[in-house]
């Protein structure tokens, strides 16, 4: 085994052994080489380590002369003949030292080329016969000796930017005069070049030839070199300038601190420049940040665009990226904390729960766009509160009602004067996390003008499929809304954009019954008037009977928002009497309720059975966005030429349902005992009560023909029974919306016979508990003839009856 080391020239010109040109006829030892050639008159230390190199050596006696030859491949550990180069070195062994591992260490001096002959001997080391390779020396011409200047100016400077070989080697390389042996000095002297380029140079005889591809190898040396050197100059350029940035920096920083005089808009970019690496921004954002904050630090805080730029990054820097407070959901809790805040609601808290329980088992759900759609008061607002506080999270709410710009959703360019952005982000800074509860209240009072349409700008937010790269005009960069839960509310759908509502989960939250609202009032709205009012509630006592008679006769409305004001107005009459001296307790009866609030506001259940009383007065349900209301239907008919009026400020649709109604009663008009022609000499009039207030829908029209029947036959209908439903020409009863709401204004009126069609009794077993329907009789109908037979009594002892009914009622609430 034989290493490379650097070779050196030795000056003595011929060696005396073998003399130069001679060829071996007595065989001689051939010592095979690794990745080494050896070149005539260059010195090169050998590390020998085979066995076989080792006999080798050992062996020489006085004749030092070997073969040194260059393995085809160097990882053959016992080379063949076939294994090894055809052209090796004559070389002399000047010297052997042993090492402390075995192996020798041998200087060599090649003298001369040869071509091996035939091999005599294999083991335990080769020897072979060997022909020296004759060189041709060059002429002496213009062109030789502009190459070997070349080549030795080559070679001095790849040896002087070279900061491994030795400036000697410039003065050695001067000197040699012989074209031949000056590529073979440099050949041996140059470490970048392979075996293979130095063998092919070794197997060079022609003078010319190898000084031509010494010229070549140089020249791409020094190509290379001067690639490395623009490269290292560029990267050390680069690192000493943000070292000598990084060390001015530093020292201005020293020097400040000394002088006491720590320029604060400079502490501030240090400042915002923290936040937004803490922010946890997504890396096209921080990237955009930290490019505006570098702006920033350019700028003197004089300049016109300072303050904007610096507000653009602070809103950045202070957005929730990456914070969120959602903890594990306990439905458990959640359930007790939903049945503490409201009561009722059934349905509305199952949705919920089901939404927390997905929500658990899946935590990276995107979050639902819920709308609670129910009449005011009915706690569509404080329900929002209760969820976040189950969900353990922030709450925030924006209202929407009355704005009509798309700017305050999306905010404003950046290029505008006073620019910010939208309510979301606005939200979501307050709030602090990305992930709270949004109740987004009166969605359907979004108006609309020459600046744009919120509902339009809403889209994108309210999509779960897209809010997820929810893009601000002010911030213009991508924010994650998927982990919002946003709530709407609305007191009706009709105005909401239908893309806007097919994007959200309508959940209604329908009025409440008169038991309802007591409930709600003992467990909620006494306790917080009475603390509100500073009462102590040692001081006062609400019976029940109280409750219910302030929610039946001082209001009308399917929330309790009305009934809390009443009850708040019982409190500081209360308040007023303690400060005035009273000491003691007030118990509120109804004399007292009597005093506190005035006469009785409202009557509903004696009025439906004063005005059923004369023929040709029916009962109709009419939904509305405040809940459920009893509707009055009057015909009158006088001597006339057959006209039809028509009044109390219908629509077209209610104005339809009255036709019909009509032409189905004058085409059974045999089957109630009248005459084919009777509206020839009568006119009939139909008012609405309420004229002031718009009406309009067909649920009214079996209401009217039960009217019109009643007036004609002079038959007053049942007292205390209310009905609802379409009616066609040829007499059926089709189903109609607002069950719920309308079932329970006709409870609240005191209504105890209610008359629908038959398709709506899934409505009612889905929407309605025992209790709501507990002291009401449904009747369902699918022909107006059914629901007549329930309106109308049929014998002169039902009217009796009736009569004793209304007057019980009447004289009852006197």
């Amino acid at each position: 085994m034989a290493n490379d080391f650097v070779s050196v020239i030795k000056p003595t010109a011929k060696n005396a052994e073998g003399g130069e040109g001679a060829n071996g006829k007595r065989p001689v030892p051939v010592l095979p080489v690794r990745d080494t050639v050896l070149f005539p008159h260059a010195v090169l230390p050998l590390t020998v380590g085979r066995d076989s190199s080792i006999q080798l050596i050992q062996s020489l006696g006085e004749e030092k002369s070997i073969l040194v030859v260059a393995q085809r491949d160097a990882r053959q550990d016992a080379p063949q003949t076939a294994d090894l180069f055809a052209i090796g070195t004559r070389a002399t062994v000047h010297k052997v030292v042993k090492m402390p591992n075995q192996s020798l260490f041998v200087f060599t001096e090649g003298n001369e080329r040869v071509q091996l002959g035939e091999f005599t001997q294999l083991t335990p080391f080769m020897t072979a016969e060997f022909e020296v390779v004759p060189e041709t020396e060059p002429e002496k011409t213009p062109e030789t000796e502009a190459l070997q200047r070349n080549v030795v100016s080559q070679f001095q400077q790849i040896v002087t930017s070279s900061p491994t070989l030795s400036d000697d080697l410039q003065t050695i390389a001067i000197n040699i005069e012989e074209p031949g042996r000056l590529a073979d000095f440099i050949a041996s002297s140059l470490p970048f070049l392979t075996t293979a380029d130095k063998q092919e140079l070794l197997e060079t005889p022609d003078v010319t030839a190898r000084l031509e591809r010494i010229n070549k190898h140089l020249a791409k040396e020094i190509e290379v070199q001067q690639l490395r050197n623009k490269i290292q100059s560029e990267v050390q350029d680069s690192v000493q300038q943000s070292q000598r940035d990084y060390y001015l920096r530093e020292q201005l920083k020293a020097i400040q601190k000394e002088l006491g005089d720590v320029d604060e808009s400079q502490k501030d970019i240090a400042e915002l420049r923290e936040k937004i690496e803490a922010a946890g921004m997504p890396d096209e954002t921080k990237k955009d940040a930290l490019k505006e904050l570098a702006r920033l630090s350019r700028m003197s805080p004089m300049a016109a665009d300072y303050s904007l730029t610096r507000n653009y990054v602070e809103w950045l820097a202070v957005l929730p990226w990456a914070k969120s407070s959602a903890t594990e959901v306990d439905i458990k809790k959640a359930k007790e904390i939903l049945d503490a805040d409201h009561y009722g609601l059934k349905k509305v808290k199952d949705r919920i729960l089901d939404y927390l329980s997905v929500r658990r088992l899946k935590p990276d759900m995107k979050g639902p766009i819920l709308c609670f759609v129910g009449p005011p008061g009915v706690g569509k607002t404080s329900l929002g509160r209760s969820i976040a506080k189950a969900l353990g999270r922030k709450f925030s709410r924006i209202s929407l009602g009355g704005m009509h710009d798309e700017a305050e959703i999306r905010g404003h360019r950046r290029t505008y004067i006073g620019a910010l952005p939208g309510q979301i982000i606005q939200h979501l800074k307050r709030v602090e996390v990305n992930d709270p509860v949004f109740m987004l209240d009166e969605i359907d009072k979004l108006g609309r003008d020459f600046r744009g349409d919120p509902a339009s700008a809403l889209l994108e937010t309210l999509d779960p499929e897209q809010n997820n790269t929810f893009r601000d005009n002010y911030l213009d960069q991508p924010f994650d809304l998927s982990k919002v839960l946003f709530i709407c509310t609305a007191n009706q759908l009709d105005t909401i954009p239908a893309p806007l509502l097919d994007r959200m989960e309508i959940i209604e939250l329908t009025g409440y019954t008169e038991e309802e609202k007591v409930n709600i009032a003992e467990r909620y709205l006494v306790p917080r008037q009475v603390k509100e009012n500073g009462v102590d509630p040692g001081m006062i006592e609400f019976p029940t009977e109280s409750v219910a008679m302030i929610a039946r006769h001082y209001t009308r409305e399917a929330g309790v928002r009305k009934l809390e004001q009443r009850i708040g107005t019982v409190a500081r009459k209360v308040a007023r009497k303690i400060a005035e001296g009273a000491t003691e307790k007030v118990t509120i009866t109804p004399e007292v309720i009597h005093e506190f609030l005035g006469g009785i506001k409202v009557r509903v259940d004696t009025e439906i059975a004063e005005r059923t009383k004369r023929a040709g007065v029916a009962v109709g349900l009419a939904w509305t966005p405040a809940g459920g209301d009893v509707l009055f239907i009057e015909a009158n008919k006088m001597k006339g030429k057959g006209g039809f009026t028509i009044t109390g400020q219908i629509g077209d649709v209610m104005k339809e349902s009255m036709q019909a109604a009509l032409t189905w009663v004058r085409s059974n008009a045999s089957q109630f005992g009248l005459e084919e022609d009777f509206t020839k000499e009568t006119d009939i009039h139909i008012h609405v009560p309420a004229g002031a207030i718009p009406k309009d829908g067909p649920s009214a029209g079996i209401t009217m023909a039960t009217a019109l029947v009643s007036l004609l036959t002079d038959t007053p209908v049942h007292p205390l029974t209310a009905m609802t439903g379409e009616i066609t020409l040829s007499g059926n009863v089709l189903p109609v919306g607002g069950i719920k709401e309308k079932f329970l204004a006709a409870k609240r009126a005191g209504v105890r016979d209610v008359v629908l069609p038959l398709e709506c009794k899934t409505q009612v077993e889905e929407d309605l508990t025992p209790d709501q329907i507990e002291g009401v009789k449904i009747h369902y109908a699918t022909q107006i003839d059914q629901v007549l037979a329930v309106a109308l009594p049929k014998t002169v002892q039902e009217e009796a009856e009736d009569e004793a009914v209304r007057e019980e009622v009447i004289h009852a609430s006197a």
